[in-house]
Formats: structure tokens, sequence, C-alpha cells
């Protein structure tokens, strides 16, 4: 794989791009973060958990999960006794969650679908949530987030999980030795990596701006945004993210935002 930057408008389908790498890796990347778990609500690689950090309502009502992975997640929530409907556009994580459905014996029901096109009524779920889920493969926040306040309740609630914007203008390495500037911050780039047929992985650096707006544009009021510190005793590292350069800075942005009552 060649790595580069790339303007993000020069990167042609993206969500064909996704989907086709998640249909390939799923497995192998599932191998690789046995962190994950198979019934466990992790909220990014710095290792907090739902129950660590409560950003799912007290009364969840029905809920939705997007860019589910393999629905570790939404199987830790049905555990607990909620309602709650699995989405992903990768067939290959969905076929990965079937067997964990399987395992565990927590049948969560498991969609396939884009994030921008679900296949829902409008007002169908009181809770919408994704934990490092499909965000960073588009290039439009806006698209999807109109596409979440369209299958929300009023009053319901929008919680997410992404890379922190700031991390992409360092190196993707753990080590505080590592943090010297090698990006720009604020640009409509993309990172991809190219094989001999193309462009074979993409994802887009959003800025706070691009989230902030995205959420105001689509008529979401935020509640909430979290900045998770290192938390003690984890010795791990998981790509940029590990204790040398998380005592430093953040790797993980946590949003809450809620569809307006009126």
């Amino acid at each position: 794989m060649e790595p580069a930057f790339l303007p993000a408008r020069d990167v042609t389908s993206p969500h064909t791009v996704a989907q086709s790498w998640w249909d390939r890796n799923a497995d192998e990347y599932l191998r690789d973060h046995p962190s994950l778990g198979e019934v466990k609500f992790q909220w990014g690689p710095e290792g907090w958990t739902e129950d660590d950090l409560a950003m799912i309502p007290r009364v969840p009502g029905r809920i939705l999960e997007v860019g589910a992975g393999a629905a570790q997640c939404s199987r830790w929530l049905a555990a607990r006794g909620d309602t709650v409907i699995a989405t992903d556009i990768s067939q290959g994580m969905l076929n990965a969650a079937r067997l964990l459905n399987k395992r565990t014996g927590i049948d969560v029901p498991l969609v396939q679908a884009d994030i921008t096109a679900l296949p829902f009524a409008p007002e169908s779920f009181d809770t919408v949530f994704t934990s490092f889920g499909a965000l960073s493969f588009l290039p439009d926040l806006e698209r999807a987030f109109a596409e979440i306040f369209r299958v929300l309740v009023p009053g319901g609630t929008w919680v997410y999980s992404v890379t922190h914007p700031f991390s992409w203008v360092f190196p993707d390495s753990p080590y505080a030795d590592d943090l010297t500037v090698i990006r720009p911050y604020g640009r409509e780039i993309a990172y991809v990596e190219n094989d001999s047929r193309g462009t074979d992985y993409a994802e887009f650096p959003h800025t706070i701006a691009d989230h902030v707006n995205a959420l105001a544009g689509t008529g979401f009021r935020i509640q909430s945004m979290l900045e998770p510190g290192w938390p003690a005793g984890n010795e791990g590292t998981w790509g940029a993210w590990g204790p040398d350069r998380g005592a430093l800075l953040p790797g993980t942005l946590i949003v809450s935002a809620l569809r307006p009552a009126s």
C-alpha cells in the first residue's frame, strides 16, 4: 500500500471503497483487536467503556447502532435489557456479528445499511450511536447527520465517538517523541492507501468546526463534547493511541447531541 494525503474531492466512491475494505479485512481486524471483545461497549482505543462514561441516556428507549462492525456494543446493550438494532455497510462485518450472536447467545438484529440512507421510517429511534463507526469514511458529515436526525424522535439523542480531529496533524505513532506536526489542520484532505487497482482505503479527517457546523446545520443541539484522557493501567498501544502520547494529547472525541423536542 502507498499511503498519501490527497484532496478529498479526488477520492471517488468513498462508500464503495470503505465497504470493500471492511468486507475483505473484517476477520483480520477483529483478530488484531481482541480488546473489542464480544459483548462489550468500548468508546475508543483508550479503553473507556459505557460503564465508565455513561454517554447513552439513562432511559434509551429504541436504540440504533450505525457503523456497528461486529455489534459488540449493541450486544452489550441487549444483554442489559435494551432494545437495539445494529447496522453496518460491510457484509463482512455483519457476517462476523452473526457468528458472535450465535457464540454468545445474544441475538442482536443486524441490518446492512449505509449511514446516509438508512432503511427506517422517520422518528423510529430514541437513541442512535456509533463507536468509531462510519463517520471517518465519509467526506461529508452533514448528509449522515441529517439521516440520523430523520430517524430520531424529537427529543432523541445522537452519540458518537471518532478519532480526535487534532490527531491527524501528527504521525501515526503512539510515542511522544514522534509528536511533530507533519500535516495541516483544517484542510479538506483525505488519507488514502493505494494499490495496483487504485484507492484501496480512505479516511477523511474532519475538524472540530466540521462536527459543530454539521450538527448545527442539520438541527441538532450539542449536549456535550468529551476528550477522554488515557486511563491509568492501560499499557497497550493501538495505532497512534498509547499511554505515552495519551498522557499529552486526546486521541478520541465523543459527542452527544439532541434532536430538539420542538
